[in-house]
């Protein structure tokens, strides 16, 4: 069966809420392996197919979650007022919720990446009308929320816009703003750290916090002060990014944000090396007079 027709085949079964099995009995079942059904098992091949932009596996292993779970997530959802907070072990309490969310947002990236963008739309709605309370855990240690992503994918859509927060995790934040920078795209440049600082700025500062001088014992031991690394090399994509534009007072203001906040942050150059953020604003701030 040709992609476009299964990918259709697949849509209807999302929104009737018919089962996979029973309108698409052979190629679905037979081609895909399900593992044990659980949902986190099933999110986490999805994300895999994802990744491959294999869009019939990823619809495969993302309606079998609704197939088997949109019961429970929606009495979840139903008894919910706000997200659900607390420690980790609390947040996974609702993992019906949150897996169903978190499904429907790989599905409508399969379908935005395949180019189909109004069953993109339909299924990021469906996530912000019918489990806005939703949450997905980030292996890096933290959760986020697909409702929110959604509707930011809707309005990238709907404006036509480039601006693409892929997965929103840090690292991915951060090369984005470096290409937009190097692309002399600063309205981009400037977005991208923004929704890093949006998203990872109290984590970083916790990091911060927690530390007197740099970390040097090796590689990994740098690595794991991820948010800090990125959120202070964010800052300063973003002061280059507004000095290119003329905009010295912003610019200074943000060479400033990583001297004064995010001191230890150290950023990994592909050559082999970390540099300091810190000692290049310093740099920058001393070349606009600052210092």
């Amino acid at each position: 069966m040709r992609l476009v027709n299964r990918v259709g085949v697949l849509l209807t079964v999302l929104f009737l809420g018919i089962s996979v099995g029973a309108m698409v009995p052979s190629p679905v079942a037979a081609e895909y392996d399900f593992g044990d059904f659980r949902s986190e098992t099933l999110v986490t091949k999805a994300w895999g197919a994802l990744a491959r932009g294999d869009t019939e596996a990823v619809l495969a292993y993302t309606n079998k979650v609704l197939e088997l779970y949109t019961g429970e997530a929606q009495k979840m959802q139903a008894a919910l007022t706000s997200y659900p907070q607390g420690k980790k072990e609390e947040v996974f309490a609702y993992w019906a919720i949150n897996d169903v969310a978190t499904a429907l947002f790989i599905q409508g990236e399969a379908y935005r990446k395949a180019n189909m963008q109004d069953e993109a739309k339909q299924v990021y709605q469906k996530i912000v009308d019918e489990y806005s309370y939703g949450q997905c855990w980030d292996p890096q240690g933290w959760f986020w929320k697909p409702a929110d992503a959604a509707k930011e994918k809707i309005a990238m859509i709907t404006t036509g816009s480039t601006i693409d927060f892929g997965d929103y995790s840090s690292s991915t934040l951060t090369a984005k703003a470096w290409t937009a920078l190097n692309g002399n795209d600063s309205k981009s440049a400037v977005a991208y750290v923004d929704k890093l600082v949006e998203l990872y700025s109290d984590r970083a500062k916790e990091m911060q916090s927690a530390l007197t001088e740099y970390p040097w014992e090796s590689k990994e031991k740098i690595f794991a002060y991820w948010a800090l690394n990125d959120v202070g090399t964010g800052l300063f994509i973003k002061a280059e990014a507004l000095k290119k534009e003329g905009k010295s007072k912003e610019a200074q203001a943000a060479y400033k944000q990583v001297v004064d906040e995010f001191s230890y942050a150290q950023c990994w150059d592909p050559q082999g090396w970390f540099w300091k953020p810190k000692e290049a604003a310093q740099e920058a701030l001393m070349e606009l007079g600052e210092i």
